[in-house]
């Protein structure tokens, strides 16, 4: 950043996902969970720096360069469903030529009449309607451009599929459609999803697990039974995105995130957390999926 400062947008993300599973990420909005998605894929900005390990099979995503992401990765190992779909489509080409342009260079498809028959099986795939494949992205309403790009996403056959908000912007009919039809082609079992959401209801339908995300780092990874269910998270920050939820306490969570930064030493959380103490100014490891120096515990749960 400007005056050599330095930032750490994502610290220690430790998660996995296997096909046929789909790990819902959420998160307050400036927490790091697009930045991470960034990484996956490379396309951080120039003045990011990434360290660790990314592995989808034997490639570490992470160390590849721009020439193994871009003709290996994008599109052939992660499939992305970005958020704003229509944002991302040209203007000034219909969704049929999106489709015959990503077959020919994802596929060995060649030949204009078996290109345009690829085409239409991606569309169909993705519940497309064939008649709107002539039509132009500011022709297409919200869900049918969520299902143009997942079309898209698809048509590589990509084991990883990462849906970056894909329920944004949409009404609930519109939502519950959109994370089914992802759901099924994670039935399947041929692919893993990733899926990024402020959405907690379409998470819980959509999601065998959840990775809580704060100021940059994962707090909670659990099943989302467990998550959602009687019991509930167990760290405090989990715990408040329920509650703040209307058909629950509709509570919201006190005090507002902190700057990325200007992080306060220990745990980040601490300032905004009924269950703080002293101990709380030293980081907390995570330990059973939950990095809290005081988390809830069965008996907190049963109370």
């Amino acid at each position: 950043m400007p005056g050599g400062r330095r930032i750490a947008a994502v610290t220690d993300a430790h998660f996995d996902v296997a096909a046929g599973e789909c790990l819902a990420l959420i998160g307050e909005s400036g927490c790091g969970k697009s930045v991470l998605a960034s990484a996956l894929l490379g396309l951080l900005p120039a003045n990011a720096q990434a360290a660790g390990v990314a592995r989808i099979g034997d490639l570490d995503l992470l160390a590849a360069d721009e020439r193994t992401l871009a003709r290996a990765v994008r599109g052939r190992l992660i499939g992305l469903i970005p958020q704003s779909p229509a944002a991302h489509l040209t203007p000034v080409r219909t969704a049929r030529s999106h489709l015959e342009e990503t077959v020919s260079a994802l596929t060995e498809v060649r030949g204009r009449a078996a290109v345009r028959s690829a085409a239409e099986t991606a569309a169909e795939r993705a519940a497309f309607p064939a008649g709107h494949l002539d039509r132009f992205p500011h022709e297409l309403s919200g869900g049918m451009a969520q299902r143009a790009a997942t079309a898209l996403a698809l048509v590589g056959d990509a084991p990883l599929l990462l849906a970056d908000e894909p329920t944004t912007g949409l009404d609930r009919d519109l939502v519950e459609h959109t994370v089914d039809e992802l759901r099924r082609h994670v039935d399947t079992g041929r692919r893993a999803l990733l899926v990024i959401t402020h959405d907690l209801a379409a998470a819980e339908r959509i999601a065998d697990r959840v990775a809580v995300m704060y100021a940059g780092r994962l707090v909670e990874v659990t099943d989302a039974d467990s998550f959602f269910g009687a019991a509930g998270p167990r760290h405090p920050y989990s715990r408040g995105l329920l509650r703040a939820l209307p058909d629950r306490a509709f509570s919201p969570i006190p005090g507002t995130p902190p700057e990325l930064g200007d992080l306060p030493a220990g745990c980040a959380f601490a300032p905004r957390c009924e269950r703080a103490t002293d101990a709380c100014t030293a980081p907390p490891q995570p330990a059973d999926g939950v990095a809290c120096h005081h988390p809830y515990v069965p008996e907190d749960l049963r109370a």
